[in-house]
């Protein structure tokens, strides 16, 4: 695998440097800064792949600045990067920001003003980086006051991925039609996905075939599933925020919060339910598992984030359901889609992360370089169609990948009309603590040790208390 990532990479570096442009800048502001070695740590994901293999190789050609970029697992990155900031040890010059966990740093003032930073120092500022030209998803990454603490590296939506070949066969349709009375077609209510899962999974088994109903991303040791409940299943039922009153900081209904009411257990059993029809590595799925189990043909549909769209829908050498992979918004509840249109609400997660200049760098002023870098809207395109990422509104309207986009069901073109309808993670300071409290009793949920009631119920509680540890509720 890695091996297909270094070919790929390889075939676009010659024309992500000359795309650049601006090359006389770009040597010339990083002289005085040349030798020096930039440390960083994202995530091991396609687009933090793009930046390993290409963009900083291409950077270090035009300045001399050279980048060591680890791509670790999702744990071992947060871990490092907050030992480090905590210490300020100074080993990181850049580290990846999730969007959720923004606020938490800004909360804990880890990072550098990176508005401030250029203002003060324009010779640095590139001719053709303009925050402006960034999608609205900046935003997640400013303070109040507008400054720029982290340039958006990866931006996209966890839609809802389902198999063309499946759903278009016509033995299939007659069979689905005759067990459950209408038509087999892509889910739009949550009726309908239970009924497709169930349907499919003895399809796929009467036929021989290795795959099953849906997807389910349901780690019972690690975040990723309570992230699948909060983030995914909750909002598309009509539960926001994590269930947990923006004003009060309460998840249970008597404290005003709805992390163990009605809808909120209903999303809990619905989504648990789904395990019957999984792949036997539901359990151990993280978001990697579940698009690797995707593009292995292994389920007929299932949320899938957007980062894993591009390569599953056009990747051949990784993918086995090249040309059969339809894209669509997930299901919801009813009401839940004209809530997320007025704005008040919302239908699933907008995932992505920034590249942030720890305050206990050594080299601020060489990583502003390139992290500015990584922002012209000259590299974009190429590293949209390797990571299914997109962070620049011109990089729509490249041609590059508009091409791409036909192959892959239009994927971009949904997440361009419809990202408005996805929102991230609410402001929560106490981002990573508060989801900790709650990842237990999913655990339990998920394995059947609790009852998904007695698992929201007793989550709720442990919120609520945790809120008064932490002094955010008396």
């Amino acid at each position: 695998m890695k091996k297909l990532f270094l070919s790929v990479f390889a075939s676009v570096t010659a024309l992500t440097a000359v795309a650049g442009g601006h090359d006389a800048f770009w040597k010339s502001a990083g002289q005085p800064y040349k030798g020096v070695t930039l440390q960083g740590v994202t995530e091991n994901t396609p687009p933090g792949q793009f930046v390993s293999e290409v963009l900083a190789k291409d950077f270090e050609k035009l300045t001399g600045i050279k980048v060591r970029l680890e791509t670790t697992s999702w744990d071992q990155m947060y871990d490092k990067a907050i030992k480090d900031m905590e210490a300020n040890t100074g080993i990181y010059d850049f580290v990846y920001i999730e969007q959720d966990i923004i606020y938490s740093y800004l909360d804990r003032d880890f990072l550098v003003n990176i508005s401030e930073g250029l203002a003060a120092n324009p010779k640095l500022q590139a001719p053709n980086v303009d925050f402006d030209d960034f999608t609205t998803f900046i935003n997640y990454f400013k303070n109040g006051k507008g400054d720029v603490f982290g340039v958006p590296m990866e931006a996209f939506i966890k839609v809802y991925l389902y198999r063309k070949d499946l759903f278009e066969n016509a033995e299939a349709r007659a069979a689905f039609r005759a067990r459950y009375g209408y038509g087999l077609e892509p889910a739009k209510t949550f009726g309908q996905y239970r009924d497709n899962a169930e349907f499919f999974t003895k399809f796929c088994a009467d036929q021989g075939m290795d795959c099953w109903g849906t997807t389910v991303q349901g780690h019972t040791g690690h975040p990723a599933s309570t992230y699948e409940l909060l983030e995914t299943i909750f909002p598309s039922f009509g539960v926001y925020n994590w269930g947990i009153n923006m004003d009060n900081y309460q998840a249970s209904v008597e404290n005003g919060g709805q992390l163990n009411g009605g809808r909120a257990k209903a999303a809990l059993r619905f989504w648990t339910g789904l395990l019957d029809f999984a792949p036997p590595e539901a359990l151990q799925s993280t978001w990697s598992e579940v698009g690797a189990s995707f593009a292995a043909g292994r389920a007929a549909q299932g949320w899938v984030y957007g980062e894993n769209a591009a390569w599953i829908a056009t990747d051949e050498e990784r993918s086995r359901v090249v040309g059969n992979v339809g894209v669509a918004l997930p299901p919801t509840a009813e009401g839940v889609m004209m809530q997320a249109a007025s704005g008040n609400g919302y239908i699933g997660y907008f995932d992505g992360g920034a590249f942030g200049i720890p305050h206990s760098s050594k080299n601020k002023e060489a990583t502003m370089l390139w992290l500015q870098y990584l922002g012209q809207n000259e590299v974009q395109a190429d590293w949209a169609i390797a990571g299914g990422r997109i962070t620049h509104k011109a990089t729509y309207s490249d041609p590059k990948v508009v091409a791409v986009d036909a192959k892959a069901d239009a994927y971009f073109t949904l997440m361009r009309d419809t990202g408005y309808l996805f929102a991230g993670a609410p402001p929560y300071p106490f981002h990573g603590a508060g989801r900790a409290a709650i990842d237990p009793f999913i655990f339990k949920a998920l394995a059947g040790e609790l009852t998904p009631e007695e698992a929201l119920d007793q989550a709720a509680a442990a919120v609520d208390e945790l809120m008064k540890e932490l002094e955010y509720a008396e």
